[in-house]
């Protein structure tokens, strides 16, 4: 019988017996202590990760994320890789072996790119102290713009490493965008349009926003479009092209509510209760809850004396101004009363003509009617 030495030095598919219990053994080590090691740093990471918006040690929790974001296709591959360098391959396994190894490595350093990527967004939000509605309302064009560029990064490093000559692949897709560009570029321009409302973030969601005759509130912040809720009820969706050229109002980031309405009184009201009018009129609105009086003037006068009054809301929710107006009105209505002060009727106009034109003369002299 053969010696224990000769069985190890026999080939089997061109490498001895040996390599291949080596080869063997690095690979079941590998795949084994790897996924053992990800898990430790996993469970490690969720114990002593503070969830506060102080976080002392982003790189380090960046790593840990970044281990927990490994695939175990790519821990498979790297224990493929490490079990061959004892055995002897012909040169197209090699090859293909080669090839598939980078394509793996690529897609994961793709997928560490957008983990990396979820991670900064995140750690903005815990430096902001909560939720950033702006930055949630721009995720998704965010994320979007990210893995476009993320993953043709990694396809053209991929296949510069398998010897592909990607410089007239680059010039060749520079010509084709320009062609692609043309061809769609209103649909190119609402994703740009996209991208400048991700950066300059001049709304986000909830807020609610007057773009040119239409009111609501932003449901939806999407790469071609941004949706929203009426104050009717409907759905309005305008392009992002459109938005970005458009004069947007922006109620939802008010301070404060700028409040001015007129109040008309009877051309018969002694001048003593018109001088108090403004005086009663700031006593009621500075008594008032979350209100800051302005001004209240005797105006013009047309069909009736017209005081303009001004006052702000120190809280900008509509509901509050429309209950604090209501409460407003009433009390001016008492105080009116009291001071025996009568509001203005709408007075019908009479236009009446002097001297009309005659009536035209019908057949025989008689006047007829038109």
């Amino acid at each position: 019988m053969p010696g224990a030495a000769e069985v190890w030095r026999s080939v089997f598919l061109g490498n001895p017996l040996g390599a291949w219990a080596f080869a063997l053994a690095t690979f079941l080590i590998t795949f084994t202590v790897l996924p053992l090691v990800q898990r430790f740093i996993s469970a490690r990471r969720a114990r002593v990760s503070p969830r506060g918006p102080s976080q002392p040690h982003y790189a380090i929790d960046l790593a840990g994320l970044l281990v927990e974001r490994t695939n175990r296709l790519f821990i498979w591959a790297v224990a493929v890789w490490l079990g061959s360098r004892y055995l002897t391959f012909p040169p197209r396994l090699e090859r293909w072996l080669t090839i598939a190894l980078a394509l793996l490595f690529w897609m994961q350093a793709a997928m560490w790119g957008m983990a990396a990527v979820r991670y900064a967004i995140d750690a903005r939000r815990r430096r902001a102290g909560g939720t950033d509605a702006v930055l949630a309302s721009s995720l998704e064009v965010i994320l979007f713009v990210a893995a476009i560029v993320i993953w043709s990064i990694a396809l053209l490093l991929a296949l510069d490493n398998l010897g592909i000559e990607i410089r007239p692949l680059l010039a060749g897709l520079g010509i084709g965008g320009i062609a692609l560009a043309l061809a769609v570029q209103t649909l190119l321009s609402d994703l740009l349009a996209s991208i400048s409302i991700s950066l300059d973030r001049p709304f986000g969601l909830g807020d609610s926003l007057g773009i040119d005759d239409y009111q609501g509130t932003v449901e939806y912040i999407g790469v071609k479009s941004t949706r929203l809720r009426s104050v009717s009820g409907e759905q309005i969706i305008f392009a992002n092209g459109d938005i970005v050229k458009a004069r947007v109002r922006n109620f939802g980031r008010m301070r404060e509510r700028r409040a001015l309405f007129r109040l008309g009184v009877d051309y018969g009201t002694p001048v003593p209760a018109l001088v108090a009018i403004p005086r009663a009129v700031q006593e009621i609105i500075e008594a008032m809850p979350d209100t800051r009086f302005e001004r209240c003037h005797l105006l013009s006068w047309d069909t009736a004396l017209q005081f303009e009054i001004v006052y702000f809301m120190t809280r900008p929710d509509y509901s509050a101004y429309i209950d604090t107006q209501q409460r407003i009105n009433l009390r001016i209505l008492e105080r009116l009363r009291a001071l025996d002060v009568n509001l203005a009727a709408a007075m019908p106009r009479t236009v009446q003509l002097q001297n009309p034109p005659p009536a035209p003369e019908g057949p025989g002299g008689q006047q007829r009617l038109l």
